[in-house]
């Protein structure tokens, strides 16, 4: 793949940062379940909060596969550092194709700044993978609506000021999804409790430390009507909009498998050639061999599936079969890596000295978000069928 001048550049920048600001501290984060505030602030003076914005809203105005290869290199450093970032990308690039002038003009700058921070909430505690089951309602009450439900596993949810959220206005709508609204809820970043809103103490995790995970309850929440996604004419375009941007999402998954596995990877080949067993490295031999040639290969193959996949959804063309492939086969690398990497440094390789420990950790999120890998194959089978129907 030829990259241009401009998107070398970047990535060396986003290179050079992880290797020195990243990496040797992201374990240590972890380990402490710490929120990286001078990480952060790093990103937002590199201008990666507004990384696709465009420019005339203050953004860098860069391409998907730009943010894909850079998403790719953060989560090599650590992966919760690129989830501070992904769901305020998947809410600016909602504002900026779904949202009205006057939106784009109020969020856009901003956020491109990362003065405002945005999460992204869909899932609830009894709806995952399937949305149409939200509870979460939304009822409009003179020039605003009035906001009940609860939402679970929302990334950024606490320090986020701003949350792009997915609630029902239409009950009775058939089919349901034709019944559901897409809303920019603004909040005040790092407090629990304000007017309607309670964000309770974040979820405790097997991995992803660092960035947090919260329930968002909602009760009597009012927000202004033009808080819709879209204006009026987006009342019951909700799901449409949250579910192309979970495309990006899928790609973004991906990139960061890609990033996990390359860094599993990394860690593994230095750790064969150094380490010595019956006089001579355990890359001399072929058990290891065989472990890093299967590695390698597969970690080649998902760089150019999200590749294909974010050239693609920057067409603007629909690319859930593409990106849902490469999210499915990059988490199963991911994982699939990380183990062979603790297998390959051996007992070390279960302790916290090592980085494979926390990547062993980190991996099976990748599996489970945007989407179960068991729906991701339901999805794929679904489209092939469709593109291959006789």
């Amino acid at each position: 793949m030829q990259l241009t001048t401009e998107q070398q550049d970047m990535l060396a920048l986003i290179r050079d940062f992880v290797d020195a600001e990243v990496a040797p501290y992201a374990s240590e984060f972890d380990h402490r379940d710490e929120f990286p505030e001078e990480m952060v602030r790093r990103l937002k003076e590199i201008g990666l909060f507004g990384i696709t914005i465009p420019e005339e809203y203050g953004g860098l105005g860069l391409d998907l596969l730009t943010y894909a290869l850079v998403v790719k290199e953060l989560s090599r450093g650590w992966i919760s550092l690129s989830g501070v970032v992904n769901t305020h990308f998947m809410a600016a690039w909602m504002i900026e194709h779904f949202g009205t002038e006057e939106q784009r003009r109020a969020y856009l700058p901003r956020m491109a700044t990362g003065e405002l921070r945005s999460a992204y909430s869909m899932t609830e505690p009894h709806a995952g993978s399937d949305v149409q089951a939200i509870r979460t309602q939304a009822v409009r009450d003179g020039d605003s609506y009035l906001i009940n439900g609860q939402k679970m596993w929302v990334t950024n949810g606490l320090r986020a000021g701003m949350i792009m959220l997915l609630a029902v206005t239409d009950p009775k709508a058939d089919p349901r999804h034709r019944g559901m609204t897409a809303f920019i809820i603004e909040k005040e970043p790092g407090v629990h409790q304000q007017p309607g809103l309670t964000v309770p103490p974040q979820l405790q995790k097997l991995g992803y430390k660092g960035v947090e995970s919260t329930e968002l309850v909602f009760e009597d929440f009012r927000t202004p009507a033009t808080s819709v996604l879209g204006g009026e004419g987006g009342v019951g375009r909700g799901f449409k909009y949250f579910i192309s941007a979970v495309e990006l999402g899928r790609v973004n998954v991906a990139a960061r498998a890609l990033g996990l596995a390359t860094a599993a990877f990394e860690a593994a080949i230095k750790y064969a050639q150094q380490r010595e067993t019956f006089g001579q490295p355990i890359s001399d031999h072929q058990a290891i061999q065989l472990k890093l040639a299967q590695m390698g290969t597969k970690i080649r193959a998902a760089e150019l599936m999200v590749q294909d996949a974010a050239r693609l959804k920057a067409t603007g063309a629909r690319a859930d079969l593409e990106a849902g492939m490469a999210k499915l086969f990059a988490t199963e690398v991911a994982q699939e890596t990380t183990l062979e990497a603790m297998r390959i440094h051996g007992g070390y390789g279960y302790s916290k000295e090592y980085v494979v420990e926390r990547l062993y950790r980190d991996s099976p999120l990748l599996i489970l978000g945007e989407g179960t890998n068991e729906i991701q194959q339901l999805l794929i089978a679904r489209r092939l069928l469709e593109r291959h129907k006789v």
